[in-house]
């Protein structure tokens, strides 16, 4: 599967799967879908901050995207970033994602990063925590009741993985 960085033409098709990912699932506790404009900006701040935003594609149609932010905007968090991924819905279960997020951790890396957080917005989205633990990712806390969404309460797990040596090494 062809991954590239994302550019502003992929726009539409990122805010069509993230929209649809608003509107019918948890992975996300946004309730209303951002805007063309809005998503634009998003785009814009990940790759201005030196970070990646990815589209897997076939045959010209994004299938998927992922990108990674800083962890927080404090200096201290300068090491550590937090990973995205949306797949289109249906193309789910195909190992996209996992290659999304196996190129990311790859960008990581080479950026200087020694940690990646994932930020699940609902302890029960198994294909999230399976992509996630076979990239070596593990669980580091859980946020209990931490969102509510569709009518019910959602927990939000935290899973972690090094990059390159970690915390072994200084910077």
């Amino acid at each position: 599967m062809p991954l590239r960085d994302a550019t502003p033409a992929d726009l539409p098709a990122i805010t069509a799967i993230y929209a649809h990912h608003v509107l019918t699932g948890t992975g996300t506790f946004e309730e209303v879908p951002p805007t063309p404009e809005e998503m634009a900006a998003r785009l814009a701040r990940v790759q201005e901050s030196g970070c990646a935003w990815l589209v897997a594609e076939e045959q010209g149609e994004v299938l998927g995207y992922c990108h990674f932010t800083p962890l927080g905007e404090a200096p201290t968090y300068r090491y550590t970033a937090q990973d995205s991924i949306h797949v289109r819905h249906d193309v789910h279960g195909q190992g996209l994602g996992k290659t999304l997020v196996a190129a990311l951790l790859e960008r990581a890396e080479r950026a200087g990063f020694r940690q990646m957080v994932a930020v699940i917005a609902d302890s029960e989205n198994v294909g999230s925590i399976g992509l996630h633990l076979s990239l070596g990712f593990r669980q580091v806390g859980m946020l209990r009741g931490a969102g509510w969404k569709f009518g019910r309460w959602l927990d939000v797990l935290h899973m972690q993985r090094s990059l390159g040596p970690g915390d072994k090494t200084l910077p």
